[in-house]
């Protein structure tokens, strides 16, 4: 504009409109009032228009009401002015004023009605203007689209597309723009695509509707497809366009063509933008690059609300809960002011890292805010309270919520089922399904989850069924917690049959399948299905690597420990607690306690479950000093130990004869860590009192456990008596025993060994002869052993080894060399069910074949 040129008041007013400068306009209005200037109707509509702008109603009404004579643009400015201040009462006042009325004033009342969020009225007002015969424009119909989107009436919207087509307004931009965003939020892409492609013209904001509606419907691929056909028409890029290819890059985590994207931003000057830089830095936290985050937050010169939103939510995403909560603080400090996205994303990081603490200081805040109403933050306050353990908190959050969605039911159910309510978690499902809420995938994953947790097959099938008519069956979220759930009820065929119908076998899916085999003692299936994960190019992930090591452990297959080992160090997770945990136990598994102190004193983190591991190995290597030892230093370390290290502890002074020190223990286990004992803590210390010829004391304890006694704990006192002889305890364990179970086998075999070794062979008679009756067989050992990457197994009395004499003929000359140097072997009586078999075996004694197995 050039400078020396006068400037017309209208000219003034207008400028100040589009700058929302209000005192320079307000200073023109008090000249043109000094001067004693008359303006016409234009230029007073210029300073309404100015006035509305700035939201300053009050100067604006009255210009309005001294206006000797007003037209309809006059009118029209104060609709628009009062729509945009919310004050729909006075709009509507004004609207039934109006001397007469144009299509503007009617479109001004329907967009006063839908900022109001009365979308119901907006649609009444277009009833009513349809009723008049009010003509329509492309603005009309984009406000009718946005109220039909706003209700959730897809039928409704379909019915306002009928009569832009039946008017011609079908290949109007802003029409079919606004087609393409009510069809892909109703979740009809397809209809929002074949309304882009029957467009005769299309300009940018044609273009950036159609790849958000496809970023709306996950459909990140199609909208990236869409994003480079708008580079290669010329049309130019937009906030809207870049914020959308940006949010299809976070949604496939595809970082490579997200820092693509970010430098082609950059060279077109909106690496700054506000909503740029927002979509960037989601993008970054959601490719789980936190780092190159922090750094685009830092280079913003002037980071906004949402920019810090942005971070927070990232941090909170990746469990990086005290850094989530650094950011918040320095929004707070900011003084930019927090919305309802800040307040979610800081409980989330509260409910990360349990804090609960600073859970219940962000609901007061929230509270003070007014915000507890906003359904993302209420839902956010109940999610927080479920994680942090506070489920009565929950429980009054969701029952005082005046609106209700899927997360909410989702959070109230996700609570119980983390507290273990199977119970009170199915009543809410099924109050859930009442409410006409439908069940999403996480609902289900939910629920599932809750049935596995606690074994409650009967409950989980039902859930199938449920699952199955909803159409989510097939869903791999869905069915990775239905193949868990039938892993652990020991369904393993039911869950190998959902796990191959899956659409999408996800690493979650191989996860369930790997720890369900290894839970039911298949160790060598987890190893096969291990092997397909790998063929199929499933990348596996810190819990499949951890879960490996385990299997390892039960095989004792130690080299391929080592090559799961090498690949974790590749890899860079051996700083993972679980996995280092798991490396010291498969390696002492494998009888190598070198290595496995070397991944103790080098795990990075030692938490409590690294300290058990080790402890573990320790008591399960007899070398009960040393698990002592450790377990002290364990405590210096301020580590709280609990039930599993504390059974690792009792079985160490079992084996060391410590009778005092166990007792001591398992005191102090109950009055000063508060752990009540569990069946494995009393087992050890049967254990303990048994092998220190106390099996009457053993007896006693056994009689004054809070809970029944299970057949490893009969099994255990049974097998100590044979040491003192004790006749009358021994029978009372037997009897016990075989109460719990009449078919057990090694209940019988171990009373004729107790009969057999104080002379009272005519017991022993009558005991093989129930057996006979009742056709039990005594299981044969098995033992196993890694020979060069091979798995050779062994069976008592095998000869299916194609090197069985070789072996056989080796433990000869063992067992002479033992004979001659004294040692008198313990015979098992009740091996075999005939006398005359015991030297079938290349002449072999049962106890010689048993030393092949050991």
């Amino acid at each position: 504009m050039n400078p020396t040129k006068k400037l017309t008041f209208s000219h003034i007013f207008q400028r100040c409109s589009s700058l929302r400068a209000l005192n320079p306009g307000k200073q023109a209005h008090a000249q043109m009032i000094v001067t004693a200037f008359v303006p016409s109707i234009y230029v007073t509509n210029c300073l309404l228009q100015f006035y509305c702008k700035c939201s300053n109603m009050a100067y604006a009404f009255n210009v309005f009401d001294r206006m000797p004579q007003r037209d309809i643009i006059s009118w029209n400015t104060m609709l628009f002015g009062y729509a945009g201040v919310g004050n729909v009462g006075f709009a509507q006042y004004l609207f039934d004023s109006m001397p007469e009325r144009d299509v503007v004033s009617w479109n001004s009342m329907l967009s006063c009605y839908l900022q109001n969020g009365t979308n119901r009225k907006t649609i009444d007002i277009f009833i009513r203007m349809r009723s008049l015969r009010i003509p329509h424009d492309y603005a009309t119909f984009a406000v009718v689209l946005k109220a039909c989107l706003g209700i959730g009436d897809y039928c409704l919207g379909l019915q306002v597309h009928c009569v832009a087509i039946r008017m011609g307004f079908d290949n109007d931009v802003v029409t079919a723009s606004a087609l393409v965003d009510m069809y892909s939020k109703c979740k009809k892409l397809d209809n929002a695509l074949q309304v882009f492609y029957e467009m005769p013209e299309r300009n940018l904001v044609c273009w950036s509707a159609v790849i958000a509606a496809c970023v709306q419907n996950d459909q990140f691929i199609e909208g990236l497809k869409l994003f480079k056909d708008t580079l290669k028409a010329g049309i130019g890029v937009s906030q809207s366009t870049y914020a959308s290819a940006f949010r299809s890059c976070a949604g496939l985590a595809a970082f490579k063509l997200g820092t693509q994207l970010h430098g082609h931003a950059l060279k077109f000057n909106f690496g700054y933008d506000t909503i740029v830089g927002t979509a960037t830095l989601d993008m970054y936290s959601k490719c789980n690059r936190m780092s190159d985050a922090r750094k685009l937050f830092n280079s913003l010169p002037n980071p906004t609300r949402q920019s810090y939103n942005a971070i927070i939510v990232g941090y909170a995403r990746q469990d990086q809960g005290l850094k989530a909560l650094e950011n918040f603080q320095s929004l707070q400090r900011s003084h930019l002011g927090l919305d309802e996205i800040s307040l979610s994303g800081a409980l989330t990081a509260c409910a990360a890292i349990k804090g609960r603490l600073e859970g219940i200081q962000l609901h007061g805040l929230a509270f003070k805010c007014g915000l507890t109403f906003d359904i993302c933050v209420a839902n956010a306050i109940l999610d927080m309270y479920g994680k942090c353990g506070g489920l009565l908190e929950a429980c009054v959050i969701f029952d005082e919520m005046e609106r209700r969605d899927a997360v909410s039911w989702n959070a109230i159910i996700a609570a119980h089922e983390q507290n273990e309510g199977i119970e009170k978690t199915l009543s809410l499902f099924v109050s859930m399904l009442r409410s006409t809420m439908e069940p999403d995938d996480f609902t289900y994953g939910s629920v599932v989850k809750t049935c596995a947790g606690q074994q409650a097959l009967n409950y989980g099938m039902e859930i199938h069924g449920q699952i199955i008519k909803s159409g989510l069956g097939l869903d791999s979220f869905v069915g990775s917690s239905l193949v868990d759930m039938y892993c652990k009820c020991g369904m393993l065929e039911e869950a190998e049959k959902i796990h191959y119908r899956l659409e999408g076998q996800t690493t979650a899916s191989w996860n369930s399948m790997l720890s369900g085999f290894s839970s039911q003692k298949q160790s060598e299936n987890a190893q096969k299905h291990f092997s397909q994960m790998l063929e199929m190019g499933v990348i596996p992930d810190n819990f499949t690597y951890a879960t490996v090591l385990d299997i390892c452990a039960n095989l004792a297959t130690v080299e391929l420990g080592k090559q799961i080992h090498a690949q974790i160090l590749k890899l860079q997770l051996h700083s993972d607690v679980y996995i280092a945990s798991t490396l010291v136990d498969m390696y002492s598994k494998c009888g190598n306690m070198q290595d496995s102190r070397l991944m103790f004193e080098k795990a990075p983190k030692k938490d409590y479950v690294t300290w058990s591991a080790m402890i573990c190995a320790y008591a399960y290597h007899g070398l009960g000093e040393e698990a002592i030892k450790l377990f002290e230093d364990m405590q210096l370390f301020n580590v709280k130990p609990n039930h599993t290290i504390f059974i690792s502890v009792l079985r160490a002074c079992a084996h060391m004869g410590y009778v005092d020190r166990g007792l001591h223990y398992f005191q102090k286990m109950q009055n000063y860590y508060g752990l009540d004992p569990r069946m494995e803590h009393y087992s050890c210390m049967v254990d303990l009192l048994g092998r220190s010829e106390q099996v009457n004391e053993a007896l006693k304890l056994i009689q004054s456990m809070p809970f029944e006694a299970d057949d490893v704990i009969w099994r255990t006192l049974l097998s100590n008596c044979k040491m003192q002889g004790n006749i009358e305890v021994a029978e009372a364990a037997a009897s016990s025993l075989l109460q719990l179970d009449p078919q057990d086998s090694s209940a019988y075999v171990l009373l004729s060994n107790f009969y057999a070794i104080v002379g009272m062979w005519g017991e022993v008679a009558k005991i093989r002869n129930i057996m006979k009756n009742y056709k039990l067989k005594k299981e044969p050992g098995c033992s196993w052993i890694e020979v060069r990457n091979e798995v050779h197994a062994f069976l008592v009395g095998d000869k299916a080894h194609p090197r069985s004499e070789e072996i056989y003929e080796q433990t000869r000359l063992l067992v002479d060399e033992m004979k001659w140097d004294g040692y008198v072997p313990e015979i098992d009586f009740m091996v075999d069910e005939e006398p005359e078999e015991q030297d079938s075996y290349e002449g072999l004694t049962v106890t010689e074949q048993q030393l092949v197995v050991v």
